[in-house]
């Protein structure tokens, strides 16, 4: 009797499975603007949008810019002149936009406890901060965030919701953190700044708002304000003043209080390591973001004003990128 071989009764192995995947971006194309479509769950159901300057500098910073209400993301970082100063020091924007299915003024939800707090539209910024920051490089350490009006108070919204993720920010005709919980209230106090807040609880609610326990560290923040402004009342901008400088543990008063060109004055509040709050305030600016179109190349556009100083610029200059 003549005995087989056990491995003539082996099963042939099994062919493997291939899952296809799918193809990961190309690389954003410089000096343009692009759109990414795949940066993760994307809870908000934003568009994401990077622009890359022609020459990266190595471990550049990153800066996130919100826009408003009714503005688009390129056109904002275009006539601010964000794009302009992102090209001359090669470093790369992340560009988030609104869409009119979550707003119909494409305005950022900043005042919705589902869309802040590291939920909705604040984490989907989130995740293009990630991917962003992977794709060129970043320096962690430098990453900022700068928006106007619904975008200054998303970006508020996002320095206190990650504090630990941001070096920097800067709120433009925006709102205090937890001025408001809904569309009717966040009317309300952009028309009318709440006058019974106190200063214990604007600072509380972006302790609420925060992972980061009491006397943590918190990111360093631009504020400014148009004193003409008839759609956000400029007195929004001396709570987020008391908010952010009692975050940071200073007093209630400036350390400094300038005035650096006629109808415009600067406030600072400084802390061990530097100064940590500033408000710029501009006598005739109505509701928008100022801009110097010689120093920032950009131009007037909707909501986007000539005022003779250049807030980009000024942002930079205090957050260390830049001269000021």
């Amino acid at each position: 009797m003549v005995r087989l071989q056990a491995s003539v009764f082996k099963l042939p192995p099994r062919p493997r499975r291939v899952v296809a995947r799918p193809l990961a971006d190309p690389p954003p194309p410089a000096d343009r603007v692009t759109e990414l479509r795949r940066f993760g769950s994307n809870p908000g159901a934003l568009r994401m949008f990077v622009y890359a300057p022609p020459q990266l500098v190595e471990a550049a910073p990153l800066v996130v810019v919100l826009h408003g209400c009714g503005q688009d993301a390129a056109s904002f970082a275009t006539h601010s002149g964000w794009i302009a100063l992102a090209r001359r020091q090669g470093f790369p924007l992340v560009l988030p936009e609104q869409v009119h299915a979550n707003h119909r003024n494409r305005c950022f939800n900043w005042y919705r406890p589902g869309d802040v707090g590291q939920a909705g539209e604040s984490l989907s910024i989130r995740q293009m901060i990630a991917l962003a920051a992977r794709r060129f490089g970043s320096d962690r350490r430098r990453i900022f965030v700068v928006g106007l009006s619904a975008g200054g108070a998303m970006a508020g919204a996002m320095l206190a919701a990650y504090p630990a993720l941001f070096a920097g920010g800067a709120i433009v005709a925006g709102m205090p953190v937890g001025a408001a919980s809904g569309s009717l209230m966040a009317l309300h106090r952009m028309h009318r700044a709440d006058p019974l807040g106190s200063r214990a609880a604007l600072i509380n609610a972006v302790q609420a708002a925060s992972p980061v326990r009491k006397g943590g560290r918190f990111p360093r923040i631009s504020i400014w304000q148009g004193s003409a402004d008839r759609t956000v009342d400029p007195a929004n901008a001396e709570l987020l003043a008391a908010q952010w400088s009692g975050v940071h543990g200073l007093e209630l008063l400036p350390a400094s209080d300038t005035e650096p060109a006629p109808g415009l004055r600067r406030r600072a509040w400084r802390g061990r390591s530097g100064e940590r709050v500033e408000v710029w305030t501009l006598a005739e600016l109505a509701h928008g973001y100022p801009i110097d179109p010689v120093v920032d190349e950009g131009r007037p556009g909707p909501w986007v004003v000539e005022a003779g100083v250049s807030a980009t610029r000024r942002i930079a200059g205090f957050w260390g990128l830049g001269d000021g």
